[in-house]
């Protein structure tokens, strides 16, 4: 569980003022010293990460902000940083001292109002304050010897409020399948896929296989022709990389139903039908309309990188329009959202779903249309509909959006 990716991590993030014991009750939660700890103000300079195996719940990050009432010369960054953290939380925790909710503790709430994100209230340093409060969890400042009891109420208080989606698994691909049905996958192994591993989608959609007791058969694309050919009985579903769709797509049978690793994230992280209605857009681009493309993680940019250069090479040759394409990376994120017609996002692999969500309904309420890249190459490549066949839905959906 320690080598659980972020991404699938349940996000705890604490918030409250400075000197609240914010970090100290993360040490505590932790029984390690996760966090520097001191009486001066401003001591959680940027936000400190930590992942955990939380039993029963499984693995968590906890995420330690900078105090909420920050003054020091570095305020505005260590505020703008924990402003960020709101869009990829799960549950927030609010330290308070004593039981005293402040006007920053009001504001903190307010903003997690407007999240939707669930809240546990902590009242810090019971042993100073007295306690009136019963909404809360009550601590002692330096009383290290209840931490069993702290835990258990804190993980009772998880288990209430964790999302619906957390407690049951999602299903990446297994839930389209019987069990005991075959599922081809078609891996190209180049230079940018790590040595020795392959990237994250395909490693899930393996291990959902698995879980759901489907068998599965790995090709490169070289291969994938011949493998079709030498088995007796066709697979119940193709899945490739988006990057070689097209050629998937002229070699598998039209009775075969295919899509690719990224729509499948898209499912998995995201909601399909919105990226899908965001793709068909595509087909209705201006010159000078501005696109954005979010990546959510940072990564040195190749040549010929999907991002920067193969998505933007594709909506070009494609729309024959002027395009602005600009880009932003990491938990970065367009404020000015309602400038562009199309927000292109990554697959979302090293992030959690709910900063997923939280940035398509930004998209939503600012009435701007968003994709992810698999569904747009796709798109691009003229191959969309033929990749929703397993999803007859969203094949709908989008075939309405398309014509409109």
């Amino acid at each position: 569980m320690q080598n659980t990716p972020k991404s699938l991590r349940l996000h705890i993030t604490i918030f409250g003022r400075t000197n609240a014991g914010k970090s100290s009750f993360l040490n505590l939660l932790t029984g390690q010293q996760t966090a520097i700890t001191s009486p001066v103000a401003g001591t959680t300079t940027d936000v400190v990460e930590k992942a955990q195996e939380l039993p029963p719940l499984g693995p968590v990050l906890w995420l330690d902000t900078a105090g909420y009432d920050d003054n020091t010369s570095l305020s505005a960054e260590r505020l703008n940083a924990t402003e960020k953290t709101f869009a990829r939380t799960d549950i927030a925790i609010l330290v308070c001292v004593g039981d005293n909710i402040g006007a920053k503790e009001q504001q903190i709430i307010e903003k997690l109002k407007q999240h939707n994100i669930p809240l546990i209230k902590v009242y810090n340093q019971a042993d100073k304050y007295k306690i009136t409060q019963t909404d809360g969890i009550v601590v002692n400042s330096t009383d290290t010897s209840e931490r069993d009891k702290i835990l258990n109420e804190l993980t009772t208080a998880l288990i209430k409020l964790c999302p619906e989606d957390y407690i049951s698994t999602r299903p990446l691909l297994g839930d389209l399948l019987p069990p005991n049905s075959t599922t081809v996958m078609i891996i190209p192994i180049d230079y940018e896929a790590p040595k020795g591993r392959l990237i994250l989608p395909q490693v899930m959609a393996i291990r959902d296989c698995l879980d759901h007791e489907q068998n599965i058969l790995i090709v490169k694309e070289d291969n994938y022709t011949a493998t079709l050919q030498n088995l007796k009985t066709p697979p119940a579903l193709v899945v490739c990389d988006s990057q070689v769709v097209d050629k998937m797509v002229a070699q598998t049978p039209p009775d075969i139903p295919c899509t690719t690793f990224s729509i499948l994230m898209a499912r998995f992280k995201g909601n399909l039908a919105t990226m899908v209605e965001g793709a068909a857009i595509i087909n209705h681009l201006q010159d000078n309309d501005k696109i954005l493309i979010a990546e959510s993680c940072t990564h040195h940019a190749a040549d010929d990188d999907i991002g920067r250069v193969k998505i933007p090479n594709l909506l070009r040759n494609k729309t024959g329009k002027n395009l602005q394409i600009d880009y932003v990376s990491g938990c970065d994120f367009a404020t000015n959202l309602a400038d562009y017609k199309l927000v292109i996002q990554c697959g979302g692999c090293m992030v959690n779903r709910r900063q997923i969500l939280s940035r398509i309904q930004q998209c939503q309420s600012a009435g701007v249309a968003i994709t992810n890249y698999g569904v747009c190459i796709s798109e691009l490549k003229g191959v969309l509909e033929r990749v929703l066949s397993p999803f007859p839905n969203i094949l709908q959906i989008y075939q309405k959006t398309k014509n409109l």
